[in-house]
């Protein structure tokens, strides 16, 4: 019964998507004449893709102590907010709050305004997190194999544990319609979906997307990932970018800027947000593409 039920949830999720994104080459979404383009260099470690609801992108350097960067649409960089130690993940959320995940500082906090900072959790290691358009915060804790949720609409912010068993829970993301959170893990291939319930709880748990691994007795090394406006896939791995149609088909996968460095974290930015970011070893790219993100 419980399994008629996830795959009955997932039948009618597909029904939700638009269905020419089913089935897509990378040639449909790779613009012919785009390559990569290198933003940022000479970090120790970039991480942490986002982009506000005007297209400016956001990334951290994971590696050091310092402020995270905002890069406007012709490619300027500016320090952002205060110096931070650790940030592995950022997303926007209820306008202008930036919310941040500080693993070695064992907090998530929220950036009001590019200003205040305030902390929000204590006493956890976050890895990632996403934020829905109702002001719920899920993250992962990698150590603890968890995702967690707060509801930020509660004066006082309860943590609860929405998931637990995925080996090494990495990435976060979210469907264009807040309806269903993806999570990758960083050791196995697969790429967890669920449900999010009226009450902010997670349900009918599937392996919906296989990463393809490089060799079996090795990781995959899945971790960031974000969804275009018809709600593709894109997960960094250890082979590059992978991208998967509305039900978890691949559709290829796109080479990392530097295959001779980890590519950890995705965001699609810029102007109209058709272009793709990446986080890639000490250097953040960006490229061009035929379809558009979904603004946060």
């Amino acid at each position: 019964m419980i399994k008629f039920s996830v795959l009955a949830y997932f039948y009618t999720l597909l029904m939700t998507f638009n269905v020419g994104a089913q089935d897509t080459p990378l040639s449909m979404v790779l613009s012919d004449d785009s390559k990569w383009e290198k933003i940022a260099g000479g970090m120790k470690f970039c991480d942490a893709c986002c982009t506000d609801n005007k297209g400016n992108f956001y990334f951290a350097d994971a590696g050091t102590k310092g402020p995270i960067k905002k890069v406007s649409h012709d490619g300027k960089i500016q320090d952002f907010g205060p110096s931070l130690d650790g940030v592995s993940g950022l997303q926007f959320g209820g306008g202008e709050n930036l919310y941040i995940c500080q693993g070695k500082a064992q907090r998530i906090s929220v950036l009001k305004n590019g200003k205040d900072l305030e902390v929000i959790v204590k006493n956890v290691r976050p890895n990632d997190l996403v934020v829905t358009n109702n002001n719920q915060l899920y993250f992962t804790e990698t150590s603890t194999q968890r995702v967690y949720h707060v509801n930020l609409n509660d004066e006082v912010k309860v943590l609860r544990i929405v998931d637990s068993g995925i080996l090494k829970p990495n990435g976060i993301g979210l469907t264009s319609c807040d309806g269903t959170l993806m999570v990758s893990d960083h050791l196995e291939k697969e790429v967890w979906f669920f449900r999010i319930d009226k009450d902010n709880k997670l349900s009918m748990k599937a392996p919906y997307a296989s990463l393809r691994i490089r060799d079996k007795k090795l990781p995959s090394r899945g971790d960031g990932c974000d969804v275009d406006s018809l709600n593709r896939l894109y997960v960094t791995s250890d082979l590059g970018i992978q991208m998967f149609d509305p039900i978890g088909r691949l559709g290829g996968i796109i080479s990392s800027p530097n295959p001779e460095k980890p590519v950890v974290s995705v965001a699609f930015s810029g102007k109209d947000f058709r272009y793709l970011y990446v986080a890639n070893g000490d250097s953040v790219y960006r490229r061009l593409m035929k379809v558009s993100g979904i603004g946060r």
